[in-house]
């Protein structure tokens, strides 16, 4: 038996925003368990990995937002996540994206955080979301920085020290 949510297809230039299919863990997996999960509370187990990757329907169904996979148009691989969560005790929804090894540095993470933000705005009533990012996470504040957020305050996510990062409205950005 499958369950199905309705999860919004984004369509950019370079990207299919889309649900999370089992397909996809491998992909997942590969990302939690590297160092480059340290950012987002891992590295992770398999295990761990298949929770988190299943809490994202979970998310999708109690929220009516989450997470989107990235899909490569040109070649059908996985490219990362991007999306708005709002984990318990998170003071409001948070956009996020996580960007997997090979589609690093190509301008992905911004494409997809952009198209994003602006369904976020335009669909969901989430306007000037935020963005929690640990001081040494140095891409991700670049990227935060030039999708227009600006630092609002320090803040604490998952028990770490963050910056917290307010973005510009995206009402009727496309």
């Amino acid at each position: 038996m499958t369950a199905t949510l309705s999860i919004p297809v984004i369509e950019t230039e370079r990207l299919i925003l889309r649900g999370p299919r089992e397909s996809d863990f491998e992909a997942f997996a590969t990302f939690s368990a590297s160092d480059r999960a340290a950012f987002v509370g891992g590295p992770y187990t398999r295990q761990r990995s298949w929770v988190s990757f299943l809490a994202q329907y979970g998310h999708w169904a109690l929220r009516g937002y989450g997470m989107w996979m990235l899909e490569d148009r040109a070649t059908g691989g996985i490219a990362g996540r991007v999306g708005i969560i709002r984990n318990d005790g998170w003071d409001e929804p948070e956009l996020g994206w996580h960007i997997y090894d090979g589609f690093e540095g190509k301008g992905l993470a911004y494409e997809a955080a952009h198209a994003a933000r602006a369904h976020a705005a335009n669909h969901l009533g989430l306007d000037r979301v935020i963005s929690y990012i640990v001081p040494d996470n140095t891409r991700s504040a670049a990227l935060a920085q030039r999708l227009g957020a600006t630092i609002e305050r320090d803040g604490e996510v998952s028990g770490h020290p963050c910056h917290v990062w307010r973005h510009p409205s995206a009402k009727g950005a496309a």
